[in-house]
């Protein structure tokens, strides 16, 4: 499926607009490596009727400690800031680095990460754009204290959180109320997806960082509103706490399509989903 076949999808579906993956090798992306292809997105998203509300990069060595990598790594997320600028998309998720247990040095790899950060907030601020650093398994942000951590030592308004509530029940870090204690504050974008447990008490455990493998995982994707985050509680209290932005409904069926209905439908049936909720916050009680 090429981008344009994935915006008229969304449309289809009755999403108001698209977070976009920026990689390249993947057809329904904006692919670094070719300089019109930010280019061709806004024609195909104007096209569409559909915005273009984020990109989504899968850099992860703003936190290495090779300079040479390091700098590359920012190099990218330069690239990815100025595609967004392009788009018009007001929004760039962030991989807090890679970071898996065992590694060393991680008070270096921290330094070089709130260094990469406070660098790419200036261009991202002139640019119009919010880096919105995920909470997410792999980096140095799985937990939603450790993301306030991290927002909170750039010190910058061009640097938020991006609360992914479903990351932080499957790795066992913070409930939903924990998080918001934590992060609330800082919250600058949210991914909505949901999941059901396998085992509840089996240890989180991911080698990679998009993804979960397959012989790690101890959940299973659902469509939103048919799993265990509860978001009837949790989307009244966003709004509540003042967030008033876009929503993200990660569908997770390009890593886990056995667990999922096709696009079409789960993301129908998620959007609705997440309408309801919005439209009777009083169930949340």
């Amino acid at each position: 499926m090429l981008l344009k076949d994935a915006l008229a999808l969304f449309r289809s579906a009755g999403l108001d607009g698209a977070e976009v993956i920026y990689q390249d090798d993947y057809p329904a992306a904006i692919a670094p490596s070719d300089p019109n292809s930010p280019r061709n997105a806004a024609r195909a998203a104007a096209d569409a009727g559909v915005p273009i509300i984020g990109l989504t990069p899968y850099t992860t060595a703003i936190n290495s400690l090779d300079e040479a990598q390091w700098h590359g790594a920012v190099d990218e997320f330069r690239k990815c800031i100025t595609a967004a600028h392009t788009v018009g998309a007001r929004k760039v998720r962030v991989y807090a680095g890679s970071w898996h247990p065992g590694d060393a040095e991680h008070d270096a790899r921290w330094g070089r990460l709130v260094d990469a950060l406070g660098a790419l907030a200036t261009d991202a601020a002139d640019a119009g754009v919010v880096l919105c650093v995920e909470n997410h398994f792999g980096t140095m942000t799985q937990s939603a204290a450790d993301t306030a951590r991290l927002v909170e030592a750039v010190d910058s308004p061009a640097v938020r959180v991006l609360y992914d509530q479903a990351n932080l029940t499957f790795t066992h870090d913070e409930n939903w109320r924990e998080a918001f204690a934590v992060q609330g504050h800082l919250i600058g974008h949210a991914h909505v997806k949901d999941l059901v447990f396998k085992d509840p008490d089996a240890p989180f455990r991911a080698t990679d960082t998009a993804r979960v493998k397959a012989e790690e995982r101890a959940v299973r994707s659902r469509v939103v509103g048919d799993g265990v985050v509860p978001w009837v509680q949790i989307l009244p209290e966003l709004v509540r706490r003042g967030y008033d932005d876009v929503l993200t409904l990660e569908y997770e069926y390009r890593w886990h399509p056995q667990d999922l209905p096709e696009p079409a439908i789960g993301f129908r049936d998620g959007a609705a989903a997440i309408r309801r909720i919005l439209a009777n916050p009083a169930q949340a009680s």
